[in-house]
Order: C-alpha cells, then structure tokens, then sequence
C-alpha cells in the first residue's frame, strides 16, 4: 500500500503543477507606484504615453505637506508614494504602460483590482486660460490591453467617475479577445461629455492580474440595442408552433412611456421597467441611444413632484456576486446622477444595486441573461393623499 500511496501524491502534486503553470498570476512591476516623489516624472517601471508637449504623470506625496506637488498631500494607500493622473481642458490626458510578463490570453478571463482616490486639491494652470485652476471634476480609470508599449489595441475596462477622496479598491474584470503583451492606466472624462475639463485621478496597490474561469464565451454584460422589428408580417399560427410562448411577466411591472404615465393610479412598491436603456459593456456608461428614454422618466418625474423613486440595477448571474453588486449599482447610480443632474432633487432619487439577486427569467440562456440585465424604477412614495 504505501508505494502505491506514494505513486497516487506524486501524481496528484504533478496535477497541481501542471495547473499552477497554465494559471499562473500576472504580476505588475511596481504595482504600487513606489519611486522618489516627483513632478511631470512616471514611477519607476512604467513608461510615460502621454502627449506631445505636455507633462507626464506625478509621483505623490512629497515628503512635506508644505512643499506638497500641486497641492496634493494625500497619504499613500500602500507603501512610501502613489500615481496621480490628470485630463486636462485642451482635450489632452494622460497615461502610462509597461510590458506584462506573460500575456493575458485571448479568450480566457482575468481578475484585477487598484485602489482609486481623488485629491481634493490638484492646483495647475489651465491651459484654456492660462491661469491656475483646481484640477478637481471628477474622473475615471480606463484599463487597456495592447500589442505594443502605450498600445491602446483592446479596452479591458474602466471605472466609474472617481468622486472619493479616500481610498476605495476597485475590481474588475478582463476578457480580452486576442493576446495582449503590455497594459496601460489611462486617465479619462466623464463620457459622454460635450467640453473637456481639469480633473485628477490617484492610483496605488494594483493587484496581479488572475486568471479565473469565464464560465461561458459570449461577453458578460455585453448589451446592444435589439434589431429593428421585421416588417413581414408573420402568421400568427405559425408563430405559435414554431416559438415556446414567452415567460409570464413580472408583477406589477409597466413597461409603457414614462410621461405618459398616470401618477394617481400608481401604487407604492410598483415596479416600472426602463426599456431601450443600453450600457458600454461591463461600464455604467450609457449609449446616446439610451437619451430619449432618460427623457422620458425626467419629464415623468417633472411632471409629478411629490413621486419619490428608486432606481435598481439587477444583472445576469454569470460574473461573481462582487462584481455584480459593483456594476450594477453603479448603473443604477448613473441613471439616478443623470436625473439630479437635469434638476430632480436628489431626495426623490434612491438608487441601488441588486445584483443578481432578483432575476426575472431564466439566466441558461442568452435571452435570459439579457432580460435580467436590466434597470428598473420602483415608486416609493406617490404623495396621494388616502
């Protein structure tokens, strides 16, 4: 018995090796930033993409508040210094890359976290106007793979608008389609957006980059308008016997036009789904597609004072429930920030993120999964009187 518990270790340690070696971490050259703090200068192991003409990134703190760098005195998340990063008014960001030490593999999934901040102080000259400005609007992360050093061939993610100023770890998730050799960190504005503004963006303690299974090929929360209705006619007997007839709907879910909407018959804890609302794919940014429907549910709201709504985002079940919760609060949080935005008090917005807690069909197929990627409104309060 014992050479042959012997032989069953070795072969059960020669597995493990075997996957180890097909899934091993990427790790980043100085993922936290770490160098001798400096102005217009990029950290140590990483390459500077910017634009011609214009600085390259800030490596903070520096060693006293009182000769602090652009006003920046934010203590490190991780070690002795970290990134910070600016767009700027002139239509010009900036950025910085390094060679990975093993590609990320087209088609496999990835996992990768970095804790994110903003200084509440970031005081340089505008280049607009030539005089000092606070480099202060809030901006996002963009992560993107490439082929070459500074290379921008596929966008592996970004975040959401950076509004902390305390550190906040951030995860994302990587599903590259070809084989990419070098990452870059971009600083970038809110989009859509019809001026460029100042604003800065912090960076520390990046993570490895994991490998993790994908679970299924397609993109994760890939969503994309539907094809534009078929104008033949089809029979409806033959509709009935080729198709299974579709899933019951939920309850107490309208789908119909917002402000067309009668806010006396409206009943506290009714749900009303947002139809044509379509996302960057695993961003919280929505499509110019998806304005006429935001217009909507403003002028509803507009036109009744007293309704108070929340705004949920659910998403399918395939990514892990941390990321789940992430996404889909974040989108929840856009459609609400775009309504406070237009000139809703912000009293009578909620917003919240689900997750994949509450689907609505079956997530098996892809069907399915696109109708659980969804944002809804749920009315909290209607103000009637009873």
């Amino acid at each position: 018995m014992k050479p042959q518990i012997k032989k069953q270790w070795f072969l059960l340690l020669l597995l493990l090796m075997a996957w180890s070696s097909r899934a091993q971490n990427i790790q980043l050259r100085n993922p936290s930033f770490e160098d001798i703090p400096k102005m217009s200068s990029p950290p140590l192991q990483w390459e500077d993409c910017g634009f011609p003409y214009e600085s390259p990134p800030d490596v903070h703190p520096a060693p006293e508040k009182a000769y602090s760098f652009w006003g920046v005195t934010q203590k490190p998340y991780d070690g002795n210094t970290y990134l910070g990063m600016v767009v700027r008014d002139n239509e010009t960001w900036e950025r910085i890359s390094q060679r990975l030490s093993s590609p990320l593999k087209g088609g496999q999934c990835y996992e990768f976290s970095i804790y994110l901040s903003r200084s509440a102080l970031y005081r340089s000259e505008s280049r607009a106007t030539g005089k000092e400005a606070n480099f202060t609007t809030p901006i996002k992360l963009r992560i993107w793979g490439g082929v070459g050093p500074c290379a921008r061939t596929e966008l592996l993610a970004e975040s959401i608008l950076i509004k902390n100023t305390r550190w906040l770890r951030f995860d994302f998730l990587f599903h590259p389609t070809q084989d990419l050799y070098y990452i870059t960190f971009e600083a970038f504005y809110n989009t859509p957006t019809l001026f460029p503004y100042n604003g800065n963006i912090l960076l520390d303690k990046a993570s490895a980059i994991v490998e993790v299974p994908c679970e299924e090929e397609i993109p994760l929360i890939a969503e994309v308008p539907p094809p534009p209705p078929d104008p033949t006619p089809k029979n409806d007997e033959q509709t009935s016997t080729s198709t299974p007839p579709p899933p019951p709907p939920k309850k107490d879910t309208n789908t119909g036009t917002f402000s067309q909407l009668d806010a006396t018959k409206l009943k506290e804890g009714e749900t009303l789904r947002i139809e044509n609302l379509y996302f960057l794919a695993d961003s919280s940014n929505f499509t110019p597609e998806s304005v006429p429907v935001l217009e909507d549910v403003y002028n509803f709201l507009k036109q009744n004072p007293k309704v108070v709504v929340e705004i949920g985002g659910h998403t399918n079940s395939i990514p892990p429930h941390s990321y789940c919760d992430r996404l889909s609060t974040a989108r929840a949080k856009a459609v609400a920030d775009y309504l406070i935005n237009k000139g809703i008090e912000p009293s009578r917005v909620k917003y919240k993120g689900y997750g994949k807690r509450k689907p609505v069909a079956n997530n098996d197929t892809p069907e399915g999964r696109k109708k659980n990627q969804r944002v809804e409104i749920k009315i909290l309060s209607t103000g009637n009187e009873q």
